[in-house]
Formats: C-alpha cells, sequence, structure tokens
C-alpha cells in the first residue's frame, strides 16, 4: 500500500550521494504510486532575484520595477530541483487560489505555475506568502521511497513558517530539529539488524 509524502519535508542526510541535494531541504508537492515531484526549499539561484525574473519575463518593464515594494525587489528565487530548470513554480499561501492551475496541497500551501500567480504577485495582489523556485525535483514510481530506505533521506511533517521563511541558510538545521534531532548527533550511515 503507498504511503504518500504529499505535503512533508524531505530532509537530505548526511551521506546523501547526489551533491545537488546536499543538506537540502525538500517540500513535497505531489508523491503517488506514480513517482514523486517536489521543490528545494534552502538552494538560492545565486544569478537571479525576483525582480530580475519579473523583467526578464517582461512582467514588469523598468519604470513598473522602480515600484516594486522593497520585499520583492530582495525575495530570493530558489533552485527548485535539477528538472526542467527554466520553468518557474510559486509555493504559496492559500488565500491565494486560480481556478484550474492551483493545487491545493496541504496545510494551507498550494502550488502554482502560471504568469498569471506572477503577475499577481507583482501587482500586489498576489498571496500573502510565496516562494518561487525554477526547476523541480522529481522521482521515478518507487525511487524515493527507495532513497528513503538507503537512508538518503529523512522525512517529517511540513510547517508553513518554515516552508516560507526567507532565511534559507539554516533551513536544513532547523527542520531536523523540528523533527527533534540534533545536526550534531546525525550519523551518515545506517545500520541494519
Amino acid at each position: 500500500m503507498h504511503q504518500s509524502l504529499e505535503g512533508s519535508f524531505l530532509i537530505a542526510m548526511p551521506n546523501m550521494e547526489d551533491d545537488r541535494f546536499e543538506r537540502s531541504v525538500v517540500y513535497v508537492c505531489s508523491h503517488t504510486e506514480q513517482g514523486a515531484m517536489g521543490l528545494v526549499l534552502n538552494q538560492v539561484a545565486s544569478h537571479m532575484n525576483v525582480e530580475e525574473l519579473l523583467l526578464q519575463l517582461n512582467i514588469l518593464d523598468d519604470e513598473s520595477a522602480i515600484r516594486l515594494p522593497d520585499h520583492l525587489r530582495t525575495m530570493s528565487v530558489f533552485k527548485g530541483g535539477p528538472v526542467e530548470v527554466e520553468r518557474g513554480f510559486v509555493l504559496h499561501s492559500d488565500d491565494y487560489v486560480l481556478d484550474q492551475s492551483t493545487l491545493q496541497i496541504s496545510g494551507g500551501i498550494c502550488l502554482t505555475a502560471t504568469l498569471e500567480i506572477l503577475k499577481a504577485i507583482a501587482s500586489g495582489e498576489g498571496p500573502h506568502r510565496a516562494l518561487l523556485a525554477l526547476g523541480y525535483s522529481g522521482w521515478a514510481p518507487g525511487q524515493l521511497e527507495s532513497e528513503i530506505q538507503a537512508n538518503g533521506w529523512l522525512t517529517g511533517p511540513a510547517t508553513s513558517d518554515l516552508v516560507f521563511d526567507a532565511s534559507f541558510e539554516n533551513k536544513w538545521r532547523r527542520a531536523l530539529l523540528s523533527l527533534g534531532i540534533d545536526p550534531a548527533m546525525l550519523v551518515g550511515s545506517a545500520g541494519h539488524a
């Protein structure tokens, strides 16, 4: 029987073999028998911020960029994962929903991947809380379960406070602490009896 991790955190173990996920926290957006999809919450796309993204997509022009609120101007864009890195995704609070476009996930967290949400954010009419990511993390059927069994990931309940917290530098540590795990005591290998 399939147990869905949708709406949960994946927290990379110290022995994570894939460098792209080293010390990462992933929010699982979808998890079915057909596979899983999630967004990395603590890896910033250093080459771009929200203002630059909105300019690049022609949602803003130079004149409207001047009026962009400071919190948006400095907001980071995250590397959601290694799949389709040119595609954008917005994790956001459930106070903004687009019919036929928004996936309501869990605990007041939604996912929308349209230009309309970016336009709404730029105009100040978007969701109260949002995290923008380029690309996503994907797993084929059974792949995520195998990685968890091989001690690559810890899983735990996600909280919107940690999902949307702009302080990404220590998100991995705080996610572990939320599970009652001291990162200093975490070992990378698993024992089997």
